[in-house]
């Protein structure tokens, strides 16, 4: 007897594992949760990415050229309409932009200073880790693209579609759906984390990263926030220990630099220290 096209056919019948629409349940949510943080980890494990130095920073940070041309455009606009204050403003966000612009030849550097350093061998040491993203992402893994060595991305499924930038490694690109276990993959081989300047995303990212050592609910890793600057005026560190929100202990789980030769001297130097500190066996 034949068998029935309609039973073969029907959602019922598909193996569960390849059965997307029944994966997808909001029953489903631990399985997807799990495999989310199975996948990253035994694709890591395959290509033996040992360690990892995360690197923060804004998706909206752009490449000094591109900054460039945007802040010749709106100084045109603006010479046009003098008196226009949307044409104002625009002239006043593309001159930041600009001179913002120095940090992604900066998060450039710390990539390939990073991966000329640490992958030298068949296991790959401190591997350069972003969001796979724009900005500051894209600029960190393409310095580790720049002298042909391997980076990883960690995109992230969002409304407006992220897409990776072209310099992550492709079998090391990964995407979630959960920021809780992208953000987990962040740090399970960290050992070091450099925050460029950015926005909510930076900012979510470094706190949790900060909570985390704090607490010890991971070891203490350098954590570098480039552009003192910035960073001073966005965030009143001194003013949380003024007001007992945090210790004066906690202000120094952080570090500053200007550029990525100072934040890599910061971690190569903790580093040195920790082995140091490591009794022979």
């Amino acid at each position: 007897m034949a068998t029935d096209p309609d039973i073969v056919e029907s959602p019922s019948y598909r193996m569960a594992y390849e059965d997307v629409d029944f994966l997808n349940r909001d029953e489903l949510r631990s399985v997807r949760l799990q495999l989310e943080l199975s996948k990253a980890d035994l694709v890591q494990r395959e290509h033996r990415i040992v360690s990892t130095i995360v690197v923060f920073g804004s998706a909206r940070i752009e490449e000094p050229e591109a900054a460039r041309a945007a802040l010749a455009a709106a100084e045109a606009a603006a010479a046009r309409a003098p008196r226009d204050p949307e044409a104002a403003e625009a002239l006043d966000r593309a001159r930041r932009t600009a001179a913002n612009s120095r940090y992604y030849e900066e998060a450039r550097e710390l990539g390939r200073i990073v991966s000329a350093e640490a992958q030298r061998n068949g296991d790959r040491e401190f591997v350069i880790v972003t969001g796979g993203g724009p900005g500051i992402m894209e600029a960190a893994n393409r310095g580790a693209h720049d002298i042909g060595a391997k980076s990883v991305g960690l995109n992230i499924v969002l409304p407006h579609e992220q897409e990776p930038n072209p310099f992550v490694t492709p079998e090391l690109c990964f995407r979630f759906r959960y920021f809780a276990i992208r953000k987990m993959h962040f740090l399970m081989r960290a050992r070091a984390l450099v925050a460029f300047p950015g926005g909510y995303g930076t900012f979510d990212e470094l706190f949790e990263t900060l909570t985390l050592v704090q607490t010890g609910k991971v070891p203490s890793v350098p954590i570098v926030l480039i552009g003192r600057a910035f960073w001073n005026r966005v965030i009143r560190f001194d003013e949380l220990v003024r007001e007992g929100m945090i210790s004066s202990e906690d202000v120094g789980l952080f570090s500053y630099a200007e550029t990525a030769a100072e934040a890599w001297r910061i971690i190569a130097d903790f580093h040195e220290r920790e082995e140091r500190r490591m009794p022979e066996i």
